[in-house]
Parts: structure tokens; sequence; C-alpha cells
């Protein structure tokens, strides 16, 4: 969906094995469920392993590196990800997101695991406000890129390509 076909085959085109795992439970996510996946996908990581996620996927991505010292990354590429949400539509959306806002994250763990992290941004996302790159910023030591008028990062946004999560794990991978 959106844009990660098209960065999957971009990868892919520089030689990258890409997997894009088709997580579990997607309308009611849950931390427990999404961690055990990645961890069943990954297998092993080590400096060679690079992620992109999106939204939850980028909750998940980080507290799969703040596991311990087993995980080890080259890299994360975080677009739009959130420790504060906006204009969530329904009780219902709120109560998703809530376990993965108020379950407490270790930066520190996260640090241990990788320190190449890109978090990007927009500037009209309507749900992850900009505070959200200033708060991985300070936690993560990020680099931030800012993308105008992306949205959310969605198909429905008009995203459909995102040369900037291409450029970051490739300026990621070169370091």
């Amino acid at each position: 969906m959106h844009w990660f076909p098209w960065l999957k085959e971009k990868l892919e085109g520089q030689g990258f094995a890409v997997t894009a795992p088709a997580m579990p439970n997607t309308m009611e996510p849950k931390i427990k469920e999404w961690l055990k996946e990645l961890a069943r996908v990954v297998g092993k990581s080590d400096g060679q392993t690079y992620f992109v996620g999106h939204s939850i996927g980028c909750q998940t991505i980080l507290r799969y590196l703040a596991k311990g010292r087993q995980v080890q990354a080259g890299g994360a590429v975080l677009v739009a990800p959130w420790f504060r949400l906006i204009n969530l539509e329904t009780e219902e959306t709120e109560k998703i997101a809530r376990p993965w806002l108020e379950t407490p994250l270790d930066f520190n763990k996260v640090k241990r695991a990788t320190t190449k992290i890109v978090g990007i941004f927009s500037n009209n996302d309507p749900y992850v406000p900009l505070i959200n790159s200033e708060i991985l910023k300070k936690k993560l030591e990020a680099e931030i890129i800012i993308v105008p008028n992306a949205g959310h990062f969605n198909f429905e946004d008009g995203v459909s390509q995102l040369p900037a999560a291409l450029n970051a794990v490739l300026k990621i991978v070169r370091k």
C-alpha cells in the first residue's frame, strides 16, 4: 500500500533484500502481537539490518530495537513516527492507540541498538504533530526531514512515492 511497493522496488534495484511484512490484526494492532511478528520476520538482526516504518510501524520498530543486547541494526527510517497524536477520529481509534502511547519505551536501549535514525515528518500531518520530530531528535538524536504537504504519507494524501525515505536509507547505509 501507499509508497511501500515503490520503496521496495527501488531498494531491490539497489541490491537490497527487502521484506515488507503483513502485520497481524491491522484493524486493532497490539504491541505484543506486532513485536512477535517483527521478531519472527527479522530473525537475527545485525549491523546490516535496516528498518523502514510508517506510523504505528515506527512504534513497533522502536520497541523491537529496545528489546536489549541481542538486537542490533544498521539504522532505521521512521516515517510519521509518533509519541503524541491529535485528531483521532473515533473513541475506538483512541483506545487502540492508548497502549502504544502509554507503554514506556526505553530510548537508551534503542540508541544502543542503533545510532542511525532518521525521522520523516510532514508539516500538515493531521494526526502526527511536528512536536513528535522534536521528541525524536531529543530522545534519539535522530536526523529530521520535513516533507511539505505530505499529510500522513498515505496514498489518499497523494503519496505513492517517497524519495525522502529512499534517500534516507541510502545515506544511512553509506555512513
